[in-house]
C-alpha cells in the first residue's frame, strides 16, 4: 500500500513539475516580449486546451498607464471586432433553431427603415442574403472609413445610434458590387446583422446574443455589451486601452462609436478563449454542417468566412478573428486548444502574431 502512495505522490509531482514547466515557458515569452515592447502597455494571454488539459492566464504590464496601475490578468478589455463572431454565432444558432435560413434575403428580415434607406442607396436588399452579410461579401459600402475616425477624434463624447451609422453607410456612394461578387470588410455588415437578431428573437440583441450563446450555462461570466448592459457583478475594472496614433485612451471614448454589432463586446481573455473553444468544439452549435459552414471562406479571394478568418499559424489551420484595440482570439482545431492575447496599445498589436507562433511551439511540443 505504501508503495502505491509513493507512486501516486510521484506521478502528480511529476505531472505538477511538467505544468510549471509549461506555464513558465510561456511566461518568459511574454515577459520577454514586454521587456523588448514596454510601449505596448500591457500585455495579456489566456489559453484553454482541451487536448492538454490546460486552463491558464497571464498578463504583465499597467491597465492605467499613466497611473502606473498593475495589471490584472482577469481584468476586461474592449473586443472590438471580436464582437462579429459573437453576433455570426447567435445568427447561425437562429439558423439552427430553423427561425431563420442562411441564404435567406434580408429585406423582411430588417427594419422596414433600414431596408427603405439601402433600397433608395441602390442595394438589392430582395439579392442579398444572410451569408453576404457574415461574409462581408453584401457589397455595401461601409461608414467606417477616415472621415468617420475623423469625426470620432474631434468629438469623442458623442452619442452614436445605430440607425444613425446605417443611414451614414448609405450615403458613402454606390454599391460596391452585386452581392456575392466582391469582399469588402464592413462593421455595416454586422449592425444588420444585429436587427435581424432583434427583429427573429423578439429581444434587444445583447441579449439575445447572451441566451442565444448560452453565456450562464457556459460560465462566460466577464462578458457584455459595453455602455447598455450592466457591468456583470464580480467583472474587474475595464483596462485602458490606448491608440498612439489617434492619443486616444479607451477611457476618453464615447464607446457608442463601436458597439452595435461591429463591435461593443467587453470581455477578459479567459471569457473568449472558453467561447472559442466551445464553439468550434460543437457546444454552442451542434450541427456539424452548420458549424462547418461558418468554418468555410465564402469569397475565392478571402480567408473570412461568416465572422472568422481562416488562417494557418506554425503550419496549424485556425480559426481566427481580431478586434481594432489590438485584442486577438484563435482556435487551433487538431490542438483541441484556444489562445486569446490582448495587446493594449494598439500600434504594438503585430507583437500578437510572434508571441502566438512562439507559445504555440510550446503548445503543440510539451
Amino acid at each position: 500500500m505504501k508503495s502505491i502512495y509513493i507512486f501516486l505522490f510521484s506521478f502528480l509531482l511529476s505531472e505538477t513539475l511538467i505544468a510549471q514547466s509549461y506555464e513558465r515557458s510561456i511566461q518568459n515569452i511574454i515577459d520577454s516580449f514586454y521587456n523588448a515592447h514596454p510601449k505596448s502597455v500591457g500585455i495579456m494571454i489566456n489559453i484553454e486546451s482541451t487536448s492538454k488539459k490546460k486552463s491558464w492566464t497571464y498578463a504583465v504590464g499597467y491597465s492605467d498607464k499613466n497611473l502606473k496601475t498593475p495589471l490584472n490578468a482577469y481584468q476586461p478589455a474592449l473586443t472590438a471586432s471580436n464582437t462579429k463572431t459573437f453576433v455570426a454565432a447567435a445568427i447561425l444558432k437562429l439558423v439552427e433553431q430553423h427561425k431563420l435560413d442562411i441564404e435567406q434575403p434580408i429585406d423582411n428580415l430588417i427594419n422596414n427603415n433600414t431596408n427603405n434607406l439601402l433600397s433608395n442607396a441602390g442595394y438589392l436588399t430582395k439579392q442579398i442574403n444572410i451569408r453576404h452579410l457574415l461574409s462581408h461579401t453584401s457589397g455595401i459600402a461601409d461608414y467606417v472609413n477616415d472621415d468617420y475616425f475623423d469625426f470620432v477624434d474631434k468629438n469623442k463624447k458623442y452619442q452614436w445610434t445605430r440607425d444613425e451609422q446605417i443611414k451614414l453607410a448609405t450615403t458613402i456612394g454606390k454599391p460596391l458590387a452585386m452581392p456575392g461578387d466582391t469582399f469588402k470588410y464592413a462593421d455595416i455588415n454586422y449592425l444588420l446583422a444585429t436587427e435581424i437578431i432583434e427583429n427573429t428573437s423578439k429581444q434587444p440583441y445583447f441579449t439575445a446574443i447572451s441566451e442565444l450563446l448560452e453565456f450562464n450555462k457556459n460560465k462566460i461570466h466577464a462578458t457584455w455589451f459595453v455602455s447598455i448592459q450592466k457591468v456583470p457583478k464580480k467583472s474587474k475594472p475595464l483596462v485602458h486601452q490606448y491608440s498612439d496614433k489617434f492619443k486616444w485612451d479607451s477611457y476618453d471614448l464615447n464607446p457608442s462609436w463601436d458597439l452595435y454589432g461591429g463591435g461593443g463586446i467587453a470581455t477578459t481573455t479567459q471569457d473568449i478563449s472558453k467561447f472559442f473553444k466551445l464553439l468550434f468544439e460543437g457546444k454552442i452549435i451542434q450541427d456539424t454542417n452548420l458549424l462547418s459552414k461558418m468554418c468555410s471562406p465564402v469569397y475565392s479571394k478571402s480567408n473570412y468566412c461568416l465572422g472568422i478568418r481562416k488562417i494557418v499559424m506554425n503550419g496549424q489551420p485556425a480559426y481566427y478573428h481580431g478586434g481594432w484595440w489590438g485584442t486577438d482570439a484563435m482556435y487551433f482545431p487538431n490542438l483541441k486548444t484556444s489562445l486569446a492575447i490582448y495587446i493594449l496599445e494598439r500600434s504594438e498589436k503585430n507583437i500578437s502574431s510572434e508571441i502566438c507562433k512562439q507559445v504555440l511551439k510550446i503548445i503543440d511540443t510539451k
